[in-house]
């Protein structure tokens, strides 16, 4: 059985309510703060948290918005189906030239996809800033395994952290297999960890040589023999 949110053009649709939405808003942002893409992204992350229920409309069964800052989500909501959403709230500024966000841990992330009702979902929201007024150009709300690979990376960040290469650049693969890229990720990182295990190995080779060279310094107040 498969979300029916993401497996018809309803995930499109709420992309679009969400869009619409957010233009339709007041201006949420001040002289300021308008510059600050931190500010812009708790404004925007605040006023779905306390509107995307309603935007989800009569799809969503349970919601909820009140999660700690280190947690998996900013808001997340069940379906009708008992599918449980937990959704990760983006923002991106377009006329910046990079922005490499994280998504979540790749152990989080596997523990999380255990469960088949379980949907780990990315919410961006692109927008232009046009003085004081926050412009928005895009809305893309997709599960992560619609996210290809060419557009994400591993950050070397615990067991690893999936982030977005680039968020001016964005792939999608709609209603992709999930265990085609939960193979994918595996791969991916049977990839990623033997590069850091060499990363390490140079780093101990370091600090070894380092300990040497620092055993065979006399100290400064030793008279010179």
């Amino acid at each position: 059985m498969k979300s029916k949110l993401f497996f018809t053009n309803q995930y499109e649709i709420i992309a679009k309510r969400t869009k619409d939405f957010l233009n339709a808003h007041e201006d949420f942002i001040s002289p300021s703060t308008a510059h600050s893409t931190r500010a812009v992204g708790d404004a925007v992350e605040g006023i779905l948290g306390e509107h995307f229920q309603d935007i989800i409309g009569k799809d969503c069964a349970e919601y909820s918005a009140n999660f700690a800052r280190r947690a998996m989500a900013d808001l997340a909501f069940k379906d009708k189906e008992d599918f449980y959403y937990v959704v990760d709230v983006k923002t991106h500024r377009e006329d910046t030239k990079f922005n490499m966000p994280n998504l979540t841990s790749v152990e989080r992330l596997a523990r999380f996809y255990e469960d088949d009702f379980n949907y780990f979902v990315m919410l961006m929201v692109k927008y232009k800033l046009q003085g004081i007024h926050a412009a928005i150009s895009e809305v893309i709300f997709v599960p992560i395994e619609f996210l290809n690979w060419d557009c994400l990376t591993i950050g070397a960040l615990g067991w690893g952290q999936i982030q977005i290469a680039n968020s001016n650049y964005i792939s999608i693969r709609p209603h992709y297999s999930r265990k085609k890229w939960m193979l994918e990720l595996c791969d991916v990182m049977l990839e990623f960890y033997p590069k850091e295990i060499g990363k390490i190995k140079t780093r101990i080779d370091y600090f070894e040589h380092l300990k040497q060279r620092w055993e065979q310094k006399q100290e400064r107040d030793e008279p010179i023999k």
